[in-house]
């Protein structure tokens, strides 16, 4: 199994001087992954800045959204965005995706919290019409430039048309930030999924967790922060950072149980120090 890591970009209040040095720390340290968390109506870094941002600081270590909000952008602009990373990274990105469910996220005009699962299903065509270079705008030029490659997809969510949509256009699946014993459920039922799509091989498996080494009850308190909206599900997932050695230990050998390729230690503070700690532990 291999082990991320994520950008502090949506810790409350970051610094986002942080941000370049964290992704080189995180490669030099020898992770596989940079993931961000998505949100917009929320004082931190958007993703796709900080992805890029990452991508210019690195050239070896994979860039994944972990998960971008796709339907609170126009997608012919998301499209060209993410293939702009993706081709200044020498193509490290992958695309986690997700339909989000926070009102306040959906800031563009036309572009409301309704009917996501239709709309994020339709701009999944356009994203790949952009990619394979489709001309835009009702001219004759493409957004994107030659060479541009369509972006592996990884999808989150629970319910079957979720599902459905990981098997159809996915390579993988993202578990939520639960506790091991509760994503095991959502792994299988992601496998089923490819499965009855008639899908070859297994899905790509990535899991998450939190973490906080130097300053636990800041990092508590900014993820409880992060999911306030959430009411007592904020708490329960504040409570399972992890904040020891053993703690972390244990995650990696719970997650490694249950099949995933990969688990990223999202971190919650922008504490630098925490990620030489965190690799010292489980690298």
């Amino acid at each position: 199994m291999k082990i991320g890591i994520g950008l502090p970009n949506q810790v409350r209040d970051v610094r986002p001087t942080v941000i370049p040095e964290w992704a080189s720390r995180a490669e030099e340290a020898g992770f596989s992954t940079l993931g961000t968390v998505g949100r917009i109506a929320y004082p931190g870094v958007m993703d796709t800045v900080a992805l890029a941002a990452a991508a210019g600081a690195t050239s070896r270590i994979g860039l994944i959204s972990n998960v971008l909000l796709g339907t609170v952008w126009p997608p012919v602009l998301l499209a060209k965005e993410l293939a702009g990373i993706d081709g200044v990274s020498g193509g490290r990105l992958t695309l986690g995706v997700g339909i989000g469910g926070r009102p306040d996220d959906f800031v563009t005009d036309g572009l409301g919290p309704k009917g996501l699962g239709k709309r994020l299903d339709a701009d999944l065509e356009v994203y790949r019409d952009v990619w394979r270079g489709n001309p835009v705008g009702g001219g004759e030029n493409a957004a994107v430039p030659p060479g541009t490659r369509e972006i592996p997809l990884l999808f989150g969510g629970f319910a079957p048309k979720a599902l459905a949509r990981m098997a159809k256009w996915g390579q993988g699946y993202v578990g939520g930030s639960m506790p091991p014993e509760m994503v095991a459920g959502s792994f299988e039922q992601a496998r089923a999924a490819w499965r009855e799509a008639g899908r070859e091989g297994e899905p790509r498996l990535v899991a998450i967790t939190y973490f906080a080494l130097g300053e636990p009850d800041t990092g508590r308190g900014k993820v409880r922060d992060y999911y306030g909206t959430m009411g007592e599900q904020a708490d329960f997932i504040a409570s399972g950072v992890r904040t020891t050695p053993e703690a972390l230990r244990d995650a990696v050998k719970a997650f490694g149980d249950l099949g995933a390729d990969e688990l990223i230690f999202n971190p919650a503070t922008d504490v630098p120090d925490d990620l030489t700690r965190l690799a010292d532990i489980v690298l």
